[in-house]
């Protein structure tokens, strides 16, 4: 496995729209373990294919640090409720800013061996599902900042719940 280099806000490849994965290839599996180590190794709570520079319709997630989901052409079909709260993406370093996301989240994806399951979250789970199918779409959380960014040096993350 190899760690692989974090696109950072600023480069093209975060703005464009992925494509699905039509099969399950060495390349694919190569892509989506490089990933988890990429994410594990940068301590992110998850990670898009576009954020290593591919433009695939792939994400992976692991709000616990033991339990990683990985998501093939994920796609939301339920929400519901809201949650405001501090933001932060592997791609804008340093940063951080209010988003207001569902409270839960229903989506459905393909998992590694190209079978179809349902992912259900609520909380910090539902807000990763979110953050991470708007990279597929080019879409970066800064875009829906309420306020102002902020060093994330200057937020108490202890006082967060």
């Amino acid at each position: 496995m190899a760690i692989r280099n974090i696109r950072e806000i600023g480069d093209d490849v975060l703005t464009k729209k992925c494509k699905e994965v039509k099969e399950m290839t060495p390349r694919i599996r190569e892509l989506i373990d490089d990933m988890l180590d990429t994410m594990y190794e940068a301590y992110g709570v998850g990670l898009a294919a576009p954020q290593v520079g591919i433009l695939k319709r792939i994400v992976v997630i692991d709000v616990t640090g033991e339990d990683p989901y990985v998501l093939i052409n994920p796609r939301i079909v339920e929400i519901s409720g809201e949650q405001t709260g501090s933001e932060a993406c592997l791609s804008v370093p340093g940063k951080t800013g209010t988003v207001t996301r569902p409270n839960y989240v229903k989506a459905m994806a393909l998992n590694e061996n190209m079978e179809p399951y349902e992912i259900e979250g609520t909380e910090l789970l539902a807000r990763a599902i979110c953050h991470e199918l708007d990279h597929l779409d080019g879409q970066l959380y800064v875009d829906k900042v309420e306020g102002e960014l902020m060093d994330a040096s200057d937020l108490d993350w202890e006082d967060e719940e």
